[in-house]
């Protein structure tokens, strides 16, 4: 049986398996999906160990950015955002690195019919920051204000929106009132980070796209669905970078999104307190 599997640490709460396995059934495959406890650490030892039975890993933090030194090749946006979340093991022996976290933001965009914006702004500046400035560009955005709790942080995504020619300035919170004016508003922080200035944020753009997924919803969802914004979470990333990832892997396409999207809100509500 050919296999795959997601790994990281913390990694019970994925999606990831529900999802995959879903495809598989929908594209008639008989492969399996596993889930594996994973630190930075132990990526090297446990790449190592794998038979030629595994096809590929999904991957998650830790591990985005010291898979790339595991792989033979790394695809030109995974060197750009300096993570993978993605590695192929090919017929030959060799491994490849991918992200599919840019595409997949920008396909959950054009899901809701948005292929193009002038201005945004991104709320966090970490890994997942980081992939939506590719993202941005990949709509045409030009200009971002980056939001950060410590302005000390931004160092690495203004390097990074310098090379993707990214016109960005940067605010922490103390600076909230002054923010607004944009086409798109993009929160990466994890849920509850946002609620002090959630209704300003629900407000600052027509479109509101919150990463967070569980619980659900958050306090900014809440605000942008009372004040008719219109809102993406983070189910819609999740899912549109899985299709990406199945593709990849099974060699299929299309992926069926459409199950894969309902067997991630099926695990979503099995977890709910009854």
């Amino acid at each position: 049986m050919t296999r795959c599997a997601v790994l990281g640490s913390p990694i019970a709460h994925s999606l990831s398996p529900a999802m995959h396995r879903a495809a598989y059934a929908g594209l008639g495959l008989d492969w399996g999906y596993d889930a594996f406890e994973i630190g930075e650490d132990e990526l090297r030892g446990f790449v190592a160990s794998l038979g030629d039975d595994v096809r590929g890993l999904s991957l998650t933090m830790p591990l985005k950015r010291v898979a790339l030194d595991l792989v033979d090749t790394v695809d030109p946006v995974a060197e750009l955002i300096g993570a993978a979340n993605t590695m192929l093991f090919e017929p030959d022996g060799s491994r490849s690195a991918h992200n599919t976290d840019v595409p997949g933001l920008v396909n959950a965009f054009a899901e809701r019919g948005i292929t193009a914006a002038e201005s945004a702004v991104v709320l966090g500046g970490g890994a997942t920051a980081a992939s939506t400035l590719a993202a941005l560009r990949g709509l045409t955005v030009s200009e971002v204000t980056v939001v950060v709790r410590d302005l000390s942080t931004a160092e690495r995504l203004l390097d990074l929106a310098a090379e993707l020619g990214l016109k960005t300035s940067v605010a922490d919170f103390s600076q909230v009132e002054q923010i607004g004016g944009f086409d798109l508003c993009v929160s990466t922080l994890p849920g509850g980070a946002v609620d002090p200035w959630a209704y300003h944020f629900a407000g600052v753009a027509p479109v509101v796209f919150d990463v967070a997924y569980h619980p659900w919803p958050t306090q900014l969802a809440i605000a942008a669905h009372r004040i008719g914004t219109e809102l993406l979470n983070g189910l819609d990333l999740l899912v549109h970078q899985a299709v990406l990832q199945v593709e990849m892997m099974t060699g299929r396409s299309p992926a069926p999104l459409a199950a894969m999207r309902s067997a991630a809100r099926e695990e979503l509500d099995d977890r709910e307190p009854a």
